[in-house]
């Protein structure tokens, strides 16, 4: 019955998302570039391809070389408007959860959110003295600012051309948009990753000559705490970190809410209870940004409990050097001196 009324449902949001892509293609919508070079890093699903962690490699791979970048993106879930920079009296409610966790691992990098890409960009370049690139943190649905270069993450267990539109799927974008990736990458691939499965995921997804292909998984930290931990995640796809969790610590259950999720005073009530039954609160970057402003570190403490954040970055299946190689030629041939 549920597919009954999705199917319809999807075919009319696919018609909705093609004419909105007809009128930027006859430029009946305006599309314009900032005078930066902007890298965008998206996705055409709804969430959990790794956005985050991979615009950390770019920062790191950038700054390393000497470059002066910086990030804009929406602030999803913010209670602000408009453009704001990240400070020392950013919050969550401020730029965002995600921008935030940006903010406090690079604290000299501008960090900013703006609902309009183009605006967003164009104030970067008039406040920032020294700016070489933006990193647009999920802009491939936003034509109205024209990328100088785009990187495409699907997820290795759900590739884009596996998936549905919304709401039968979780696709928000056209497949066809793919297309117009400089760079498609396959993240969140597991640590067995052969040969042999990358070259059939190579084969199902067909891209063009012009398009450079990587898979990539997630690298978490080391985790060196003694007990048993709660796993406890407001992201979209948290089986991946139970799964690296239950490598170590077996008996590791998981606590989770949707993407995003604001924990309100009643969440921190149940939170705890469940936390009687174990040794810690195991946690994510993005989510502890939203934890630090309840009550749950204090009343962790209180029963000698730590709540600890498990940090990941992107780690390369498949030889790095090329991605890293298109990424800074593409700066060098357009960064602004």
């Amino acid at each position: 019955m549920i597919k009954l009324i999705t199917i319809p449902l999807s075919w009319l949001y696919t018609v909705g998302v093609a004419i909105r892509h007809l009128l930027f293609n006859q430029h009946l919508l305006p599309s314009a570039s900032v005078g930066v070079p902007t890298i965008c890093v998206g996705n055409l699903a709804a969430g959990g391809t790794g956005k985050t962690p991979m615009v950390e490699y770019l920062l790191r791979l950038l700054l390393a070389e000497g470059y002066h970048p910086a990030v804009l993106s929406r602030g999803y879930k913010r209670k602000t408007h408009g453009f704001v920079m990240a400070d020392t009296s950013s919050t969550v409610a401020t730029i965002g959860d995600e921008a935030m966790q940006l903010h406090r691992k690079f604290p000299d990098v501008p960090i900013a959110v703006c609902e309009s890409r183009v605006r967003g960009a164009k104030q970067l370049k008039r406040q920032v003295e020294q700016l070489d690139v933006i990193l647009l943190d999920d802009a491939m649905q936003h034509r109205a600012i024209r990328c100088g270069m785009t990187i495409l993450l699907t997820p290795y267990d759900h590739l884009y051309i596996d998936d549905h539109m919304l709401p039968w799927g979780t696709l928000r974008d056209l497949p066809s948009r793919a297309l117009k990736a400089d760079i498609v990458v396959v993240t969140k691939c597991p640590d067995t990753i052969r040969p042999i499965d990358m070259r059939v995921v190579d084969n199902r997804l067909r891209l063009p000559s012009y398009q450079q292909l990587h898979f990539a998984g997630l690298e978490y930290a080391p985790m060196e705490q003694e007990g048993i931990p709660l796993v406890l995640c407001g992201i979209a796809q948290p089986q991946y970190m139970l799964d690296y969790v239950r490598t170590k610590y077996p008996q590791a259950e998981l606590m989770a809410y949707r993407d995003h999720y604001q924990y309100k005073p009643e969440d921190i009530d149940d939170i705890m209870e469940r936390a009687k039954n174990f040794d810690f609160v195991l946690t994510t970057e993005k989510d502890i940004q939203r934890l630090r402003t309840t009550a749950l570190v204090d009343r962790l403490r209180e029963q000698g409990k730590r709540l600890i954040a498990l940090p990941v970055q992107v780690r390369f299946c498949s030889p790095s050097e090329p991605f890293d190689r298109k990424i800074l030629n593409y700066v060098k041939e357009n960064v602004q001196r």
